[in-house]
């Protein structure tokens, strides 16, 4: 389920095939995610699962399943 929401909301932000985001997936090198894009990202997840990703956390999340272990464990 955490999965799928986060290839929604990625899907939707880079305009990239649901099918082509897997948990290997590397948010700045495969999606080209800049720093702007990382903040947009952030805030469309803590507002769909209701969790705060402080800025410290921020840096240690590279790829979708780093994203959804990390959503996970903070629910």
């Amino acid at each position: 389920m955490v999965l799928e929401k986060i290839k929604k909301i990625l899907s939707e932000q880079f305009s990239v095939s649901e099918d082509k985001i897997n948990l290997e997936t590397d948010i700045a090198q495969d999606l080209g995610a800049d720093s702007l894009d990382v903040v947009d990202i952030l805030m469309s997840l803590e507002d769909e699962f209701e969790i705060e990703i402080p800025d410290e956390d921020v840096e240690s999340v590279k790829t979708v399943g780093q994203l959804v272990d990390y959503i996970k464990a903070n629910q």
